[in-house]
């Protein structure tokens, strides 16, 4: 699977006229059957794109290039692959997840509900699975809001 992703990459990176110097592939242990693919470049602006375009373009090309190859194969099972450039999207990932962290302390000091600003569903996604561990048991988060506008509100846990 990682050699065939592997290839994949390479060859959308040079139709795109870019360089890369690594790809690194990991097999998500936590999930069955996922990828974080991490793509070092010396062209991270063109390959990330404005706010993120180009790179999920190229998240979805890489996918779908890899589940029609699969399909051919007959595999039963549909990775998905969660793509990054110089580790653009774990720095985002670690932003929101701190932004979080310090809503949460504000509703634990306050007792009143914080919202987070509008995100992605993946972002959405990232800060409501970190969120449902243990140490954050006094609070519920719930996405709210419509299309692009959706958001995250953060509330102390009700007691009964």
């Amino acid at each position: 699977m990682e050699n065939t992703i592997h290839q994949i990459l390479e060859d959308l990176v040079a139709k795109m006229g870019c360089s890369l110097n690594k790809i690194r592939i990991e097999k998500q242990a936590d999930q069955n059957n996922s990828y974080r693919v991490n793509i070092e470049t010396s062209h991270p602006n063109l390959m990330i794109g404005y706010r993120g375009e180009n790179i999920n373009a190229l998240q979805h090309l890489t996918k779908l290039l890899l589940w029609n190859k699969l399909d051919q194969t007959e595999s039963p099972d549909r990775p998905e692959i969660t793509l990054d450039i110089d580790n653009y999207r774990r720095r985002q990932e670690q932003h929101v997840i701190d932004l979080a962290e310090r809503k949460v302390e504000m509703v634990r000091k306050l007792s009143s509900p914080q919202s987070l600003p509008a995100m992605a569903p993946y972002f959405r996604r990232v800060v409501h699975l970190h969120l449902a561990q243990e140490k954050f048991n006094d609070i519920s988060t719930e996405s709210q809001g419509e299309g692009e506008y959706r958001y995250i509100v953060i509330k102390p846990e009700l007691v009964i």
